[in-house]
């Protein structure tokens, strides 16, 4: 498994782990199928781009059948907060309001979403009462 310092997965490798995530596992053939949609890429840059991800720790391949099924390794959850950690630290310089406010003032916003946010940040309120 990845630790915190090795982690830094390639654009390419966020992209396949998006769509792991979101299936649980797939082929390389049902992960370049998806990514054909939005990129021009091939089925052997696919295949080895997996490949590395498995060598690197991201995915896990199970090869007990004749079609090798490929599944993350990695939690979305965990990634996402690798990122907001590297993003705070860094672009923000450690400031969650600054994080928050920049993506908010970039960002259409719906409704449902405000009311999800104004939701948490009460939660997040009583908690810390």
């Amino acid at each position: 498994m990845y630790t915190k310092k090795k982690f830094n997965p390639t654009e390419s490798e966020l992209e396949i782990l998006q769509i792991l995530w979101s299936k649980g596992q797939a082929t390389v053939r049902e992960v370049h199928e998806v990514l054909e949609h939005t990129k021009d890429t091939g089925y052997t840059t696919t295949l080895k781009t997996m490949q590395i991800m498995t060598e690197k720790g991201m995915l896990e391949r199970d090869i007990s059948s004749r079609i090798h099924i490929y599944k993350p390794l990695v939690s979305q959850e965990k990634t996402q907060q690798h990122f907001l950690d590297k993003m705070m630290g860094g672009i923000f310089k450690g400031s969650a309001s600054r994080l928050v406010i920049g993506a908010l003032d970039h960002t259409e916003v719906s409704e449902k979403e405000l009311r999800e946010i104004k939701e948490y940040l009460s939660q997040f309120e009583n908690r810390k009462s």
